[in-house]
């Protein structure tokens, strides 16, 4: 994971303009062409001034693919974003990417795309319980833990033995480690708890239990699901002082 740069366009300009004047002509053996006298200098308009080169504005750059009403949910003070896509709404297949905010340049990825898996039957800009839809939105990222010791988070990490995950998934595939790492997204739940919390601000019947897990090679009950080592560096990059959110859902819904 690394972050990208590229050269600004202003310090393109300022290089070039600083070449013009500057001069890039070689020089001469002639002595008496290469200095004019003071009446060919007048004449020739020796000595106009040059006007410097206006300033660029740099235009700060959005996350692609999402619309206004998408980015309006993003908090001023957020300068961390995890973008998790599906293609279309009833999709359990994503893609999740790393954002960073720079103050200047605005959003830049800081990650490759990363496979993703999410809940069974897709998305749902109304999750209830037992939907086996993912919610759509964004939502905070406050707090996280796992079955195995923490991985060097910033975030608050709760560990104990009841992320153990048991039995099968929906194509029969194991579920053994699906929780070693987790982060809590905040759907339906209170920050600044153990994800592991079920308290539900919006009632039982709108869900919860929405995290960023270990995938386990087939669709979530509703859950995000990357693969353990993609989990380990989520985990070490996240910073709540960057108040990271999760953006998530299918690109029709996110671009609006």
């Amino acid at each position: 994971m690394s972050l990208r740069t590229r050269p600004l366009p202003g310090a393109v300009a300022l290089i070039a303009a600083g070449l013009l004047l500057a001069g890039c002509a070689g020089g001469t053996d002639n002595a008496a062409t290469a200095t004019a006298t003071g009446a060919e200098a007048k004449a020739a308009g020796a000595g106009t001034i040059r006007s410097a080169p206006r300033p660029q504005t740099i235009q700060a750059k959005e996350i692609p693919a999402l619309g206004p009403k998408t980015r309006a949910q993003i908090a001023a003070a957020t300068t961390q974003a995890v973008v998790v896509t599906g293609d279309v709404s009833d999709s359990n297949q994503a893609t999740a990417m790393l954002y960073e905010r720079d103050p200047v340049r605005g959003w830049q990825s800081v990650s490759d795309p990363w496979p993703a898996h999410n809940g069974l039957r897709g998305w749902t800009d109304d999750h209830r319980q037992g939907d086996r839809r993912s919610p759509i939105g964004v939502y905070g990222l406050t707090d996280a833990g796992g079955r195995l010791p923490d991985p060097g988070t910033k975030l608050p990490y709760d560990r104990g033995p009841a992320f153990t995950a048991r039995g099968t998934g929906f194509e029969g595939e194991p579920l053994a480690g699906s929780f070693d790492y987790v982060v809590a997204i905040n759907y339906n739940r209170k920050p600044g708890t153990t994800p592991l919390d079920w308290t539900r601000p919006l009632g039982a019947g709108k869900g919860g239990g929405i995290w960023i897990h270990v995938d386990h090679a087939g669709p979530t009950q509703g859950c995000v699901s990357l693969p353990k080592g993609r989990m380990k560096e989520l985990l070490r990059w996240l910073d709540p002082a960057k108040r990271p959110v999760v953006v998530m859902g299918d690109v029709t819904a996110l671009g609006r």
